[in-house]
């Protein structure tokens, strides 16, 4: 496996991924990045194994693999070295090397086959939304949301889709944030689903003010969202 990249280009969807990583794993492999290189694409995937988030970008891929790698080591290299460097990643065994200018980083890896994959999602239905009204219905609301509740359930954010609208609802049992979509929108099935408290953080974080709009995959246990070159996906 071997690619070269820009600093830049490397650094947004690193510095995005990386939130979804926790610091405090069970398996180590979830401490990782995984690293996939094929057909001039370099893809970034985290999970937590409740959250998953994977970044697309360019990249001119000399050699196709996949491997993982420490996500808040790699990020930390690649913030430190000077902007406009080129990048060029390595992998020889169980080593992965990164050189840029008269640098050079060695870093261990763990297996790509050992990294997990979200479930594939079953979609049931697909839901459009404006971008910029669905974040601010989940900033209105998700203050709201209980943080480590034994009522895991409280632990999350509720959409209700009822009736062509959209409820986003939150409670910590002491306070209710409610917020109602104020347009309709196409649902063939009036359904609730909450999403925990990790996945509507990260995506609150990925959503911004635009005026496009973004659609929702819903499974029976997954949410997905697909903005640009990210998709997040989300248990339920």
């Amino acid at each position: 496996m071997k690619f070269t990249i820009s600093r830049e280009v490397l650094l947004q969807p690193l510095s995005q991924v990386v939130g979804v990583v926790e610091r405090r794993q069970t398996l180590p492999v979830l401490a990782n990045f995984m690293l996939s290189a094929r057909g001039g694409q370099l893809t970034v995937t985290g999970t937590d194994m409740e959250v998953e988030l994977i970044s697309t970008i360019p990249a001119d891929v000399l050699q196709d693999g996949e491997i993982t790698v420490p996500a808040r080591k790699l990020l930390d290299i690649i913030k430190a070295l000077p902007d406009g460097s080129g990048i060029t990643f390595t992998l020889s065994g169980d080593k992965a090397t990164l050189s840029a200018g008269r640098s050079r980083f060695t870093l261990s890896t763990l297996p790509a086959s050992e990294f997990p994959a979200t479930d594939q999602v079953e979609t049931l239905e697909n839901i459009v939304v404006s971008e910029a009204t669905l974040k601010k219905m989940m900033d209105k609301t998700s203050f709201a949301m209980a943080n480590q509740d034994v009522r895991y359930y409280l632990n999350g954010l509720l959409f209700d889709f009822a009736g062509k609208q959209l409820r986003a609802v939150a409670t910590d049992g002491h306070r209710l944030a409610i917020c109602d979509l104020d347009e309709s929108i196409d649902v063939g099935t009036d359904r609730q689903l909450i999403v925990p408290r990790k996945g509507v953080m990260e995506l609150s974080r990925m959503l911004s003010g635009d005026e496009g709009e973004v659609t929702l995959a819903i499974g029976r246990n997954h949410i997905r969202l697909v903005k640009g070159d990210t998709t997040f996906t989300s248990k339920l």
